[in-house]
């Protein structure tokens, strides 16, 4: 029991590195002042993605970005206009995220949805491999999961038949909680921790040298926004910055053969509905003698 909430919990961590590189992909060099391609230091770029737990999650979308006349960020070159975007973003209150991501433990893919704020709430949702969905939700001191069978059954691979036929009939479908602060969800409620993701997005920095490209004006799921050029060796990343109010990053594709993914970055600012689950909610920090 225990067991399989602590796996859940590192898989999410995946998902949270992945997120705070896409972050760190916005980081520029100091004192550029050209106008075409630029050098900067950042580190690795990976991606991951977004989901809201059940109960209040609206729908994300990821259109393909559609080209608009307009030019924006006149005058700046393409390590300028990263250098804003990370500062924007890395100043943000609350976000969403969602997209896919790489499993290198499984070869797979892992595909998030999940609001999270500065006060270390947050909710939504993952899956790895398109094999079921896990639900999540952490406010103030308490985390809730909730699984569903393909999930379970996906995680217990390997595990006896009985052992996952005992878990699947005590968990599936149903709301646990934990404390936050316990051993099984300290992992999964670090993930939840805003201040740290985008203080790591910040200061990131591997010494790796990447060239900034200015691509062109689009939209990401409608939203105006400036397309940059991210290279690194024969990887070309591509980066989506929002060209109406704050210049957050709104969007990263990763050029990577071995690590593709695509992460989307909305809903800065605005609550996280991180509520706790109404109903019935297992408590599995009250069950004796399950700790396998």
């Amino acid at each position: 029991m225990r067991r399989r909430a602590r796996r859940t919990a590192l898989a999410a961590l995946l998902l949270a590195a992945g997120a705070t590189a896409c972050l760190t992909g916005c980081r520029s060099g100091q004192g550029d002042t050209s106008s075409g391609d630029t050098t900067r230091s950042a580190g690795s770029t990976a991606s991951a993605a977004s989901a809201q737990s059940a109960s209040a999650s609206p729908s994300a979308s990821t259109s393909t970005p559609t080209s608009t006349p307009k030019e924006p960020f006149t005058g700046l070159t393409g390590a300028q206009i990263s250098e804003r975007a990370l500062k924007a973003t890395t100043e943000a209150r609350s976000l969403r995220m969602s997209g896919t991501v790489p499993d290198e433990e499984s070869g797979g893919t892992i595909k998030i949805d999940i609001a999270l704020d500065r006060r270390g709430d947050c909710a939504g949702t993952m899956g790895m491999n398109g094999q079921g969905e896990a639900e999540l939700i952490k406010t103030g001191d308490t985390l809730y999961l909730k699984y569903d069978e393909r999930f379970l059954r996906a995680q217990s691979k390997g595990e006896p038949q009985a052992d996952t036929e005992a878990l699947v009939s005590l968990l599936a479908g149903r709301w646990t909680k934990m404390s936050a602060g316990g051993a099984d969800a300290k992992e999964m409620a670090g993930f939840c921790d805003l201040d740290k993701l985008l203080e790591d997005a910040g200061d990131s920095d591997d010494g790796t040298p990447t060239t900034v490209t200015r691509g062109k004006a689009t939209t990401v799921d409608g939203t105006p926004a400036f397309t940059l050029y991210e290279t690194d060796g024969s990887e070309r990343n591509t980066v989506y910055v929002a060209t109406e109010g704050k210049p957050y990053l709104l969007r990263f594709e990763s050029g990577s053969k071995q690590e593709p993914g695509a992460l989307s970055f909305t809903g800065y600012d605005e609550p996280v509905p991180a509520e706790s689950p109404s109903g019935e909610v297992l408590d599995l920090d009250g069950l004796d003698g399950m700790t396998t």
